[in-house]
């Protein structure tokens, strides 16, 4: 997740800068699955956009791992269920 601090720092750090501007609007088009042109990104300078292309990366590896765990959670709940059912027939 070293990307998504990364971003989050320089927009912190320099909010009005452009790259701070076309990185929240990336974020916020992630978060939202809502278009985002892709001809923003290369406004950025190399650096940059690298990072946009890290923080893509990481938020793609981040919701699978958030999938992955809300599977977990409902497979956990249902085992449960299942324990609780067995006790009360026993």
């Amino acid at each position: 997740m070293l990307a998504l601090k990364k971003a989050r720092k320089l927009i912190e750090a320099r909010p009005e800068s452009p790259a701070a501007v076309t990185l929240s609007s990336l974020v916020v088009a992630l978060e939202t699955e809502t278009p985002f042109l892709l001809a923003e990104l290369y406004q950025l300078d190399y650096d940059e956009f690298g990072l946009a292309l890290e923080v893509m990366i990481e938020w793609r590896l981040d919701r699978y791992y958030a999938s992955k765990l809300r599977l977990l959670d409902a497979s956990v709940q249902v085992g449960e269920k299942s324990a609780k059912q067995d006790h009360k027939s026993a």
